[in-house]
């Protein structure tokens, strides 16, 4: 169910712009996956890595530059 709640969480934050700036305040991977369990989407970073297909140096650029974030 990770996978799907890195889906869900992508396509949620597409529709909602105030849920794309909460999770971008986010200063690092941590902060933004502990953000997302909070809001009900579980997943580690390596599932979201996975999914998303960021590389390790993506994921430290400021996360409001990731499509769909």
């Amino acid at each position: 169910m990770p996978k799907e709640d890195v889906a869900r969480l992508f396509r949620a934050a597409q529709s909602d712009t105030d849920l794309r700036q909460h999770l971008s305040t986010a200063p690092n991977v941590e902060a933004f996956i502990a953000m997302a369990a909070q809001l009900g989407y579980t997943f580690t970073e390596a599932e979201w890595r996975e999914m998303t297909r960021f590389s390790v140096e993506e994921l430290e650029g400021d996360l409001s530059e990731i499509p769909g974030i």
